[in-house]
């Protein structure tokens, strides 16, 4: 799915809100939409910090920045009135901060989305794409089973809504995004220290932050409702993305493993068997709609069973991708 404006007249006019919009997504959706005629944009965040570092880089006057937590449902319904498209990608997404406080994970993951999801029915905002993640899928931490519920919840949101369009996407771990582990690799290389890897076995999926936003917005403006839609990904061991950053950075510095973690998976999943009985499939993603049967195998999709990067491979990718030049 190649980068590019083939949407943008989709965009003409329009008002688009992203919660969670000051991370790696929102930012990243950012400089796409602005290159469009896109109306407005409504940035919703519970982080005055981060509001104030972006605020200083976007100064075009589409932009706007509201402080706003999707725990609040009263407030969520004034920020989205006369929003078009809605993109929900606020959450917690740290397996360890979730596995220690999953009230916390609830809160945010599965009774936020619900708080954001009723606003925007309740306001027609027209096309709503909430981000998920494969740990949703087969869920054996905090963090997983909230957003495996978050899922669950958008969908049944998506049945029973007539006006609102609601569409779910799921990806593995997106490059260069905030506390992700290649960034962290790089950076504790450029230090001399050691790498930390709790299984060198485990393989993990890698996404470009751009095909990230390329799905959400196919999900966007797919014209359908109730699917969840998953863009087609290589993987990695954790062992090869390790080396891979020494053999760059600095052959000396060690690779030292620790053990897994509370609540961490060998391999990831981005579709199950049963969901993928129900799924069609295009050149760069799959779409599944749990609600409708078909004949098709009972295969998973799993990163041990994807195409397989190899050291090389994994950092001509990495070369390709625009936060590239900051860790190095």
């Amino acid at each position: 799915m190649k980068q590019s404006l083939k949407n943008a007249s989709l965009w003409k006019g329009k008002t688009l809100a992203i919660t969670g919009g000051t991370g790696s997504f929102g930012r990243k959706m950012l400089d796409h939409v602005l290159e469009t005629d896109v109306g407005a944009v409504r940035i919703i965040s519970r982080d005055e910090f981060k509001h104030d570092e972006l605020r200083k880089v976007y100064t075009d006057q589409r932009v706007t920045f509201l402080i706003g937590d999707v725990r609040d449902p009263f407030a969520l319904r004034d920020k989205l009135q006369g929003v078009d498209y809605l993109f929900h990608a606020a959450a917690l997404k740290q397996v360890p901060s979730c596995e220690i406080q999953p009230d916390e994970a609830v809160k945010t993951n599965i009774l936020g989305s619900m708080n954001v999801l009723e606003a925007a029915i309740q306001e027609s905002v027209s096309s709503v794409v909430v981000l998920s993640t494969d740990k949703a899928v087969y869920p054996i931490n905090a963090m997983g089973i909230s957003k495996a519920m978050m899922e669950r919840v958008a969908l049944s949101k998506a049945r029973l809504s007539h006006n609102t369009a609601i569409n779910v996407t799921r990806y593995g771990n997106v490059l260069f995004s905030r506390a992700s582990v290649i960034p962290y690799f790089m950076q504790c290389a450029k230090r001399g220290e050691p790498l930390l890897v709790t299984d060198p076995a485990m393989t993990r999926f890698l996404l470009p932050l751009a095909d990230a936003t390329r799905l959400v917005e196919h999900a966007l403006f797919s014209g359908e409702t109730g699917n969840i839609y998953v863009m087609k990904s290589p993987a990695a061991t954790v062992n090869t993305i390790a080396s891979a950053v020494c053999s760059h950075f600095n052959n000396d510095v060690q690779i030292r493993v620790i053990g897994p973690r509370p609540g961490e998976k060998v391999h990831e999943t981005l579709l199950t068997e049963e969901e993928y009985s129900c799924t069609t499939e295009e050149e760069d993603y799959f779409r599944t709609n749990p609600a409708k049967k078909s004949d098709r195998p009972r295969i998973a999709y799993t990163s041990d069973k994807t195409e397989r990067l190899d050291e090389k491979a994994l950092w001509k990718l990495l070369q390709k991708q625009s936060e590239f030049v900051g860790y190095v």
